[in-house]
């Protein structure tokens, strides 16, 4: 397996596949790879001649400074997972921050027409501004036919969607389910931060929304939040950020149901000092 750490060695092999006409898939991750990433790279392999798995810390994307710093990085563990998969067919690109930014890491600007204004965007100010940034980068240098993400992340999917559109770039974006822990938690590198007490408190997110779920049948999406705001309020350990009940397309906030339209149960916990999101299909 190849692993690639300048812009300029990865282009020239791409070049060479895309001489030959191969199909291109790309996986953008951080790294701290877990099940839900090998879940994606296993689909892209499934339908690509070759893929690029890129492992990148982006600096752009974190409002929180603290957290750059805190999150897990392992190189090593990382390939090691992915050669588990095939050895052959992945390349890996793990560039530095200079190679990516070439010594001036900025954020370009962004107008995804307001999605970025909803959820994460009202709480992590410029945080879209920086995937948007990074993402645009990856599809510039990798030219991939097919691009794959993970719902759990499912404002940035719809984001990134939209940045397709905007600029007109040739690629396919992939959706892929949210992968869990068998007690439901939503796999993130960031559960590997957590303390003991509140891994173990933490599916309590996840059973949260799936009740949530049952009450939207029959219940107002004001109604619905109310009750999560109520239970999370009487939680030891998980204090909530936020729940919002969104419609999938706009991402704006509703109160009431409409026919016809499809909704989504948006999530952040802070579990002591690690955010964790989620999100579930309501209809």
């Amino acid at each position: 397996m190849k692993v690639y750490t300048e812009k300029q060695q990865i282009v020239a092999a791409i070049d060479k596949f895309k001489a030959e006409n191969k199909i291109l898939g790309l996986v953008p991750t951080m790294g701290a790879l877990h099940e839900g990433h090998l879940a994606l790279v296993q689909k892209a392999l499934e339908n690509n001649d070759y893929v690029v798995v890129s492992i990148f810390v982006n600096p752009t994307q974190f409002d929180n400074k603290e957290d750059l710093v805190k999150y897990p990085r392992n190189l090593e563990r990382d390939l090691e997972l992915l050669k588990t998969l095939d050895e052959n067919k992945i390349l890996v690109y793990a560039p530095t921050v200079d190679d990516i930014y070439c010594g001036k890491t900025e954020s370009e600007k962004f107008n995804f027409d307001g999605l970025e204004f909803e959820m994460e965007g009202k709480f992590r100010p410029g945080h879209f501004d920086g995937v948007g940034t990074i993402v645009k980068r990856f599809f510039d240098i990798i030219k991939p036919d097919n691009a794959y993400f993970g719902e759990k992340d499912f404002q940035q999917l719809q984001i990134i969607k939209k940045l397709v559109e905007k600029y007109h770039i040739p690629v396919n974006i992939i959706p892929c389910p949210i992968h869990r822990e068998e007690s439901g938690l939503a796999m993130s590198s960031r559960n590997t931060r957590l303390k003991p007490e509140y891994l173990e408190a933490a599916p309590f997110i996840y059973n949260t929304l799936n009740s949530a779920k049952v009450h939207f049948g029959t219940k107002s999406a004001d109604i619905v939040t109310q009750w999560v705001e109520s239970q999370f309020e009487s939680h030891d350990l998980l204090k909530l950020e936020y729940f919002i009940i969104a419609d999938t397309t706009t991402l704006k906030t509703v109160k009431h149901k409409t026919n016809n339209k499809e909704y989504r149960a948006f999530i952040a916990v802070y579990a002591d000092d690690i955010r964790l999101i989620d999100n579930i299909a309501l209809n």
